[in-house]
């Protein structure tokens, strides 16, 4: 599968050791090069690594449209992006380190300097049942996970299907390979939720609200930075969601209790067919 590899390993199970293939998840040192110049290097997992150029330029307010990006070509050897922008861009002069796994970085300096989501429409409410459905469906996205572990998913959802999924090593690189996916692909649902199976913090919500996202959902926790963010920025931040429980920790208002669809199995099995 791409994205892994073959890897021998002695296992031991009730008392006895035996010899067996395991798949290992696949971690590379990926630079950037923005029209000639090199920004940095991600640590990341070499596959739809296009998006994931993209994604991180948009998320940091690089680019704005697909229109502005003039190429994107990924070497031979996965190990260089090189993006060409149409229009003149300056590398940030410093890059924060963020607390994303495998050590994201950004250039935005206050995260409290995003837009709001449009969190006003009917669209941006959920049911409890609808939450339990989308979890079900990033569960089913799980590909690479479900071959070797050790990766995060991370799954954009109108509340019907799958708009988009990736999966990485780094969650903060989940949501850029999503954003960028959105741009390459053209795509734009009027509903965004977002799903992961990454921790919340305050990047992830800087990522979320760039792109869009009005409910955010995790398997695991927020961070402390994240909660205020989330509540500002008007995101429901969901938190360990997983079997038939998760707790809310913004805006529970928006989580009400009738008037929503269930998530079309025939939808998912599609997209997940087609990716």
């Amino acid at each position: 599968m791409e994205g892994s590899y073959p890897n021998q390993i002695d296992r031991y199970q009730d008392g006895g050791w035996e010899r067996a293939e395991s798949e290992v998840i696949v971690e590379s040192a990926v630079s950037l090069m923005v029209n000639g110049d090199l920004w940095l290097t991600f640590r990341c997992t070499p596959i739809d690594l296009e998006a994931l150029a993209v994604g991180f330029l948009f998320n940091e307010g690089v680019i704005n449209e697909k229109e502005e990006i003039a190429s994107v070509h990924v070497c031979e050897h996965k190990d260089i992006i090189d993006v060409w922008i149409n229009h003149p861009t300056e590398k940030p002069a410093n890059w924060q380190r963020t607390s994303g796994c495998t050590g994201g970085v950004t250039s935005i300096e206050s995260i409290y300097n995003l837009p709001q989501v449009d969190s006003s429409r009917k669209e941006e409410f959920i049911t409890p049942e609808q939450v339990n459905d989308l979890v079900r469906l990033l569960f089913k996205a799980q590909r690479l996970y479900q071959t070797t572990g050790g990766v995060h998913t991370s799954v954009l959802s109108d509340g019907i299907a799958i708009t988009a999924s990736s999966e990485d090593i780094g969650r903060h690189n989940t949501l850029d390979k999503i954003a960028g996916a959105c741009l390459l692909k053209d795509l734009h649902p009027q509903r965004r939720i977002l799903m992961t199976t990454g921790r919340i913090s305050s990047e992830m919500i800087q990522k979320a609200a760039r792109i869009g996202s009005a409910i955010v959902i995790s398997y695991t926790s927020p961070s402390s930075i994240s909660i205020p963010l989330a509540e500002q920025m008007g995101i429901v931040l969901i938190g360990y969601a997983r079997g038939n429980r998760f707790n809310v920790y913004s805006h529970p208002e928006r989580v009400v209790k009738k008037g929503w669809s269930k998530i079309d199995p025939a939808a998912v099995s599609s997209h997940l067919s087609a990716s």
